[in-house]
């Protein structure tokens, strides 16, 4: 990763960077000159790797533990991190868990579990955070959501409701922050293989044959939703307040029950309506 600087004197936190996505977020603001906090809620093998990998880029890093299941943990997480950076510009929201199970089998305590932690959980850490990034009036909050806000996956039931949660949050909390100098937007990544697929998918899962169910070609990885961040965080998205940015390689823009999006359509429309179009004059 080369520095270009564009993150210098920045302070940042990234919550769930022990691994996947926000582990990449977390390596890319460093890279680009970046002081970084790391919180991790149970792979503290991973938090460890990446801050001695952020540490050999010359980057401040230091990681924190907090278990977002539980309140009180939040609010003492933003006082120690705001005491290590000595304050706070950037706060990627990142953290939540994912969690397939048939709608029925569904418990209080699995819904409750990630209700808190992907969403709750950002909720009162930003509202913690408040003071320390509209200090300068040039903060900056990034929630993560998922392209599971926007379509249906069967067996998603809760994690789909938190990740529709943090669209409507993010839409409506950027109205009231930009007021305090603090733009605040969301970003919704559609599949990144991150090393716990490979744990459920197994060794034998074909991931060039995926690829090519999916428009761009590849499925993304942690870098190309981290890149997406270091743009929002940056001046270059100064007028994009509230939105979320659809990171998915074009998966959202197929439409269901159409076939393979590569393929000529066997059937034409409108051939009667208008000129030069061959086909059926289906209507």
């Amino acid at each position: 990763m080369q520095n270009n600087g564009r993150m210098q004197g920045r302070r940042i936190l990234v919550t769930g960077a022990g691994t996947g996505i926000g582990r990449g977020v977390a390596l890319e603001f460093a890279s680009e000159g970046a002081a970084v906090a790391l919180h991790y809620g149970r792979d503290q093998a991973g938090a460890v790797s990446a801050t001695e990998q952020i540490a050999r880029l010359g980057a401040k890093v230091k990681a924190f533990k907090a278990d977002f299941r539980e309140a009180r943990t939040i609010r003492k997480l933003a006082h120690d991190v705001t005491a290590f950076l000595g304050g706070l510009d950037v706060l990627v929201n990142n953290a939540g868990i994912t969690l397939n199970i048939p709608f029925e089998e569904v418990t209080l305590e699995q819904f409750d579990t990630l209700y808190h932690v992907n969403i709750r959980a950002q909720f009162f850490l930003t509202q913690a955070l408040l003071p320390a990034l509209a200090e300068h009036k040039k903060g900056i909050v990034i929630n993560l959501t998922s392209v599971h806000a926007f379509a249906g996956m069967t067996e998603h039931s809760i994690y789909a409701g938190t990740k529709g949660a943090i669209v409507s949050y993010t839409r409506e909390l950027s109205l009231e922050l930009i007021q305090r100098g603090v733009r605040v937007n969301a970003i919704a990544p559609g599949w990144v293989f991150v090393e716990n697929h490979r744990k459920v998918l197994g060794e034998s899962f074909d991931l060039e044959a995926a690829a090519n169910s999916v428009p761009a070609g590849f499925i993304a990885n942690p870098r190309d939703v981290a890149r997406v961040a270091l743009f929002l965080a940056s001046e270059d998205s100064r007028y994009i307040i509230g939105q979320t940015i659809v990171c998915d390689g074009g998966q959202t823009a197929i439409l269901p029950l159409t076939g393979d999006f590569r393929e000529r359509r066997r059937e034409h429309y409108g051939a009667n309506y208008v000129g030069g179009k061959k086909g059926t004059g289906a209507e």
